[in-house]
């Protein structure tokens, strides 16, 4: 009996069950929490450019659940985004909007009927169920829905709001060094209608969590390998804020050039310029700028880009685009209705550090495709490693078929 024989002979009874109990669905094989220790894992790739998965993979399932997230590591991203708001009663949460209309099966539920509320948000009154009006407990008895109506469907109502913590778990326990990247979301909003006990602020509880995980390190740090991070906000206040409760990088994200900051009420074109970015560069690693800000749109088509990037590469800055979809409702037509093509413009034309996408998997298989590492490593430990995942997945492929 060979060495791969011994193996799978404790393998395929585990493996069997486990198919069984999964329902043979292609999904993450995780431990129970802390079961799997950080030097047991995989580290995070630093190699090539970041696969930023915008709220989970949520082309295929609802933004922001656990499920979102965990096929987004199944997929092979490196960071899995998230967007931090808060409940009622202080507890951080994951959504991207202020309010739960969109998302959520929240009109459905006659007892909260009488919710709905106006407030202002970014200078413009907005109307409809806010997080801030709920609790933890009633957000948990909502559920999650796909945003895009020609997204699939399938998973409608079936899955639930989860919290800042969970979110964090789902990285931690996966099993590879997973980066997070979760975003101070609408801090002026947070801040002005949720009180904390102890009279501290969104940023704060912000940070506190973080740190309960053992989040810490400045970029590349021996620390922040161990749990890879991101802090990101549209907020520069909140960004200088925190600069003095953590040293874990951060990235400040830029809108439209014509929208303004929610804290200062500056426009990003204004944040844009050399004098900004001379100031900003003190506090973050790197920027996040809407792509059409970095390649203004005319028409659906390229125009010629601005100077953003290398004015952010001459300053030591990263540079972390949003959002890249793979639909044709998105491409913009010098893409050909091809997401590879758009994926290979910005990645080996414009030369950014890192794509926030929809479709972490379709990013995963692009870089995988055209990485020379990917094509030429040819070392013994990698070629043995191929072979028993070969070997794998004729056993998979025959239980499934048999």
């Amino acid at each position: 009996m060979d060495s791969f024989d011994i193996i799978m002979a404790g393998f395929v009874p585990f493996l069997f069950v486990s198919l069984i109990a999964a329902g043979c669905a292609a999904r993450p094989l995780y431990p129970l929490p802390g079961k799997i220790s950080d030097e047991n894992r995989p580290p995070i790739q630093t190699s090539r450019p970041y696969n930023i998965a915008h709220r989970g993979s949520n082309g295929e399932i609802p933004e922001e659940t656990a499920e979102a997230y965990m096929r987004a590591i199944e997929e092979g991203a490196d960071f899995i985004e998230a967007d931090i708001l808060s409940s009622k009663d202080g507890v951080l949460i994951c959504s991207h909007d202020v309010t739960l209309d969109e998302t959520t099966d929240v009109a459905e539920h006659k007892e909260f009927a009488n919710r709905k509320r106006t407030y202002d948000v970014q200078g413009n009154k907005t109307t409809g169920f806010f997080t801030v009006d709920f609790t933890l407990e009633e957000l948990k008895k909502l559920r999650v829905k796909q945003r895009y109506p020609f997204r699939d469907q399938q998973y409608n109502g079936k899955f639930s709001i989860i919290t800042f913590e969970e979110f964090i778990s789902i990285a931690l326990d996966a099993p590879r060094v997973v980066g997070i990247y979760p975003e101070i979301k609408n801090p002026v909003l947070i801040n002005q209608h949720v009180k904390w006990a102890d009279e501290k602020r969104f940023e704060d509880k912000f940070v506190e969590t973080l740190k309960k995980y053992g989040y810490k390190g400045s970029y590349m740090s021996k620390d922040w390998l161990k749990k890879p991070i991101f802090i990101q906000s549209f907020a520069p206040t909140s960004l200088v804020y925190i600069s003095n409760l953590t040293d874990s990088p951060k990235t400040f994200l830029i809108d439209d050039v014509t929208v303004l900051t929610e804290d200062t009420n500056q426009s990003y074109y204004e944040i844009t310029s050399d004098h900004y970015l001379d100031f900003i560069k003190e506090y973050v690693v790197g920027i996040g700028p809407w792509k059409d800000t970095v390649v203004p749109v005319k028409d659906n088509y390229l125009q010629t880009p601005t100077d953003l990037v290398a004015k952010a590469h001459a300053r030591n800055l990263q540079v972390h685009p949003y959002t890249y979809r793979g639909e044709n409702e998105f491409l913009h037509f010098d893409f050909y209705q091809d997401p590879y093509q758009e994926y290979d413009y910005w990645l080996n034309k414009i030369g950014v550090g890192g794509l926030f996408t929809d479709f972490p998997g379709s990013l995963h298989n692009f870089q995988e495709w055209t990485s020379p590492i990917s094509r030429n490593d040819s070392s013994d430990k990698s070629s043995s490693s191929s072979k028993v995942l070969e070997k794998i997945a004729l056993l998979i492929s025959s239980f499934k078929n048999g």
